[in-house]
């Protein structure tokens, strides 16, 4: 029996369904990290200077094409800045949170 995928057939609320779930996964994946959130990330002590939700420049940023979004982090004890493309996990810890 021979495997055969058709064309699209999505409407367009079907789509902007997906769209949504998509954008609520992503949120999830983002935590609660907003600039000037203070966390523990791993072993560091880091600052949320700028969260890039614009999927071209999130990839081009962390040279990833599957990135989805990229932060902009300073390390609270070196002064680095880095930037990061992972989710947010139970281990990670807010110390400081602000209201939007």
């Amino acid at each position: 029996m021979e495997n055969r995928i058709g064309p699209a057939t999505a409407s367009p609320t079907d789509i902007k369904q997906a769209e949504e779930a998509l954008r609520r996964v992503i949120q999830d994946q983002i935590g609660p990290r907003r600039p000037g959130v203070v966390y523990y990330d791993g072993g560091r002590l880091v600052e949320v200077l700028r969260v890039i939700a614009d999927l071209s420049e999130a990839r081009r940023i962390l040279k990833r094409r599957a990135a989805q979004f990229a932060i902009e982090l300073i390390d609270l004890h070196t002064g680095d800045r880095r930037y990061t493309g992972a989710i947010w996990t139970g281990s990670d810890r807010v110390l400081k949170a602000v209201t939007v």
